[in-house]
């Protein structure tokens, strides 16, 4: 690795979930958990985040008032254990970033999640810059889903199937 590009983020969080039903509230549910505020697109008017669930879809990011906005395209996509996107959110592809998340059974049943943000040189004179706010971001992003994941464990059985 080159001393100029910045290292990777790597984060993590367990949740008492097995692995399947995590990787579902992460992605199909994301829009109940996200915190849109200052960590998406549209900000406060954003409602929901949809993925299509498939290499080569995409995760856009949709606003209260129907617009969209492409938050990247999805690399690998390997339910329940994760899914690699290239992130772009809101920037041109060129500018997109590579992000991995895990999701990996604990002995105790729950699933520990880990987020591995790479790429930060397509960012240009940024990097340093955009690493140092997802260093930020990701732990915050991280708690609310594990929040979110903790009320999900306890409704376990008053939730509907997802589909």
């Amino acid at each position: 690795m080159k001393d100029d590009v910045p290292p990777p983020v790597q984060r993590q969080v367990r949740v008492a979930l097995p692995p399947a039903r995590a990787f579902e509230l992460f992605t199909r549910q994301m829009g109940r958990w996200w915190p849109f505020r200052g960590h998406s697109c549209f900000d406060a008017e954003a409602c929901d985040v949809l993925f299509d669930g498939r290499v080569g879809g995409e995760v856009t990011e949709l606003a209260r008032d129907g617009r969209r906005m492409t938050w990247g395209v999805l690399v690998e996509w390997q339910p329940p254990d994760g899914f690699a996107m290239r992130w772009h959110p809101g920037l041109d592809a060129a500018e997109a970033t590579l992000l991995r998340v895990r999701f990996t059974a604990a002995a105790d049943g729950g699933t520990e999640v880990a987020i591995h943000h790479s790429g930060w040189e397509a960012r240009g004179a940024a990097a340093a810059e955009k690493r140092d706010q997802y260093d930020q971001g990701w732990p915050a992003a991280l708690a609310v889903f594990a929040g979110y994941a903790a009320q999900a464990d306890t409704r376990a059985g008053l939730q509907e199937p997802l589909q």
